[in-house]
């Protein structure tokens, strides 16, 4: 395996932040959307609270539940937009007939979702302590394992997602936004995971995310961080990732095989 230019990791970095600049659709993923979603549910749960129903607590659970979502999506999102963009554009016979490696692209792509994550989670920390008076920072030093996780899960989900496009187009790239959305009922992102049904219970034992949110709530209602789930959730992350990624290469030497440039 060829050594790391860090260089030519930084040139893709750099693409892209250049064309995140530019492009509206991109900045309203990074901010708006994020925002609203704070927006609605926080006044939901606030109107809930005002008429008995609900406890201002859970406005803090929720808010905190949002921000943290967006990681995970943040980092599946930059993988598979971003391939996409090469596949519209049918730039990615181009960009691996240059010098650039595999291994370096895959590495951009996920600094590029490390360095705009960092953007949209202070832009919607903002946003929940003006609105709410919710601190995400509250959550103290569990923030960074439950950051850390949910971003590898993003980038192991990102992979995988990425890999179905190399084998089959542009025809499913809904996947690129739909896709992280349909892990979210099994994450338990807004509600404890035992008021879910049994089944959804066992599919959401799999996923590292219900241990994240589930370790969330524990340090918001009771102030103890959970170590048995963060060590469950990284292992599951270790294998998911280790899979997604064997998948990635082998979906991207098969398309290569076929030709590259052809790809739609």
């Amino acid at each position: 395996m060829k050594p790391i230019a860090w260089h030519r990791v930084w040139a893709v970095v750099l693409r892209h932040l250049y064309n995140f600049y530019h492009s509206w659709d991109r900045i309203v993923d990074a901010f708006y959307w994020p925002s609203l979603d704070i927006i609605i549910w926080g006044l939901t749960i606030s109107a809930l609270t005002k008429q008995g129903q609900g406890a201002i607590i859970q406005i803090s659970m929720v808010v905190s539940g949002i921000i943290l979502w967006y990681v995970l999506w943040r980092g599946q999102y930059e993988i598979t937009v971003n391939l996409l963009e090469e596949l519209w554009s049918e730039n990615l016979g181009n960009l691996f007939s240059s010098p650039l490696t595999l291994p370096e692209w895959t590495i951009a792509l996920c600094a590029l979702g490390f360095l705009k994550l960092i953007l949209t989670i202070a832009f919607t920390a903002l946003v929940a302590y003006f609105l709410y008076a919710v601190n995400i920072f509250h959550l103290g030093f569990a923030l960074i394992p439950f950051i850390v996780g949910l971003l590898i899960m993003g980038w192991g989900f990102g992979l995988f997602i990425a890999g179905l496009f190399l084998r089959f187009g542009t025809n499913i790239q809904t996947l690129a936004w739909a896709g992280g959305f349909a892990l979210m009922p099994f994450s338990a992102t807004y509600y404890p995971l035992d008021s879910l049904p049994n089944w959804v219970q066992a599919v959401a034992h799999f996923l590292p995310s219900s241990y994240i949110f589930e370790g969330m709530r524990s340090v918001l209602l009771t102030g103890s961080f959970q170590t048995d789930m963060m060590i469950k959730s990284y292992l599951l992350n270790a294998v998911f990732l280790m899979l997604a990624l064997a998948f990635f290469i082998r979906s991207f030497r098969l398309a290569r095989i076929n030709g590259l440039a052809h790809l739609k």
